[in-house]
């Protein structure tokens, strides 16, 4: 006999299965019901921990104090307002932004497309308005950069792209990693590359040192602008708070979202004053984007990571896991490759079926992330303490060696 929190999870699975649209395929069984530091409990009444994060979303877990106050203070006083209007809170954000970027200009959208979409825009509109229009952007294989029309044809992975041909025009794939295969890409109608300096959505891949320093300094030589895409990498989650500071580079432009307001849907596209005179007034704009609402959020994310020393935390937590990872790997012999950088950490397994770890992992308590047949994907919130994360270890190590 089913009790009241097994009724309820089916009714809401039923709802979602009856209602709405299948895009993302037959879901973990959890509906959250509310959080705690890295810790989400669902309607069943369990406690799991968010090893995941809402994918690099929850900077501060759940049910951080300052951010609530911040969500709760301001949709006190205005949640929107049209940007006909000067917005306290998305001023304050820009400038924070700047002080702590290379960059010099900042615009908000709602999601990390969204931003994307705009560094694209940008830097298309760079050339067009100095009169030598050059549409071409270089991009790289296995590449993520969203789901708009514009984002999945610079995306580097066809899978994306494929069902809603024909796709915006002008974008060229290159081998990651591979810096010869870039130059020999480049032409004289190409205006930008735009690189992940993790590659997240295909395995968590890092791209080299060596690789990022050429690339930079060839866009350079050969006028061309580099776009940086920081969002999963930015806001803390490298260990840096942009993943650009660890390969001693500059953008031109750059992106945020995922983590910027710990959960409170927001994009930005940061730029160089330089490129930003690819857009004019009207040439550009967001309903939602830069709502006082979500500015604040990203005020106050900002704020906990600076005074909590969380990038410091994340050093600290993310040398921690990946010696017991590799650990693992070692004894079990069921993991082939431990790579990432700071709290976004790619598992790659030797046999196992990374859907069938996940599941494993659920049922005992830990949410994580498969991509593909074999890696698992770990992204936990910058507050997450080693004695967390070793808890994490132990039981991916149980599952991996059968322990149910």
């Amino acid at each position: 006999m089913e009790n009241i929190q097994d009724t309820k999870l089916n009714q809401i699975i039923k709802y979602d299965e009856d209602y709405f649209m299948p895009v993302f395929g037959k879901r973990v069984p959890l509906v959250a019901d509310h959080g705690k530091g890295v810790y989400l409990y669902g309607t069943d009444g369990k406690k799991y921990m968010d090893m995941i994060g809402g994918i690099a979303v929850n900077t501060l877990g759940h049910n951080n104090s300052k951010l609530v106050k911040a969500i709760s203070s301001q949709a006190k006083k205005v949640i929107h307002c049209c940007n006909y209007y000067y917005n306290e809170p998305q001023a304050l954000l820009a400038k924070k932004l700047c002080e702590i970027s290379f960059a010099d200009k900042v615009f908000f959208a709602n999601s990390g497309a969204e931003a994307n979409e705009g560094a694209i825009k940008l830097a298309r509109g760079y050339w067009s308005k100095k009169g030598t229009p050059k549409p071409k952007i270089i991009t790289a294989k296995m590449s993520f950069h969203g789901r708009t029309l514009a984002t999945v044809a610079a995306t580097g992975q066809e899978k994306f792209s494929a069902p809603f041909a024909p796709v915006m025009p002008g974008f060229e794939y290159v081998e990651y990693n591979d810096f010869e295969a870039l130059k020999n890409a480049c032409d004289a109608t190409t205006g930008a590359v735009m690189l992940e300096l993790v590659q997240g959505e295909s395995g968590v891949h890092p791209a080299d040192f060596e690789y990022v320093q050429n690339v930079r300094k060839f866009c350079k030589e050969n006028n061309i602008l580099m776009i940086v895409d920081e969002v999963q990498t930015g806001v803390g989650r490298t260990g840096t708070f942009f993943a650009y500071e660890q390969y001693g580079i500059i953008p031109d432009i750059a992106t945020l979202a995922k983590g910027l307001a710990g959960g409170v849907p927001i994009g930005a596209v940061l730029a160089t004053d330089m490129a930003t005179t690819g857009f004019g007034p009207g040439d550009h704009g967001s309903t939602f984007g830069g709502n006082p609402l979500a500015c604040a959020a990203g005020l106050a994310v900002v704020e906990e990571i600076e005074s909590k020393n969380l990038l410091g935390n994340v050093r600290k937590v993310s040398e921690f896991l990946f010696k017991k990872l590799n650990a693992v790997a070692k004894k079990t012999n069921k993991i082939s490759d431990v790579r990432g950088k700071g709290a976004l950490i790619g598992i790659e397994l030797t046999s196992d079926s990374s859907a069938e770890v996940k599941m494993k992992l659920f049922n005992k308590g830990f949410l994580v992330s498969s991509i593909g047949s074999n890696v698992i994907r770990i992204a936990p919130p910058l507050i997450i303490s080693k004695s967390e994360a070793g808890k994490f270890v132990t039981a991916l190590q149980d599952v991996l060696e059968g322990k149910e």
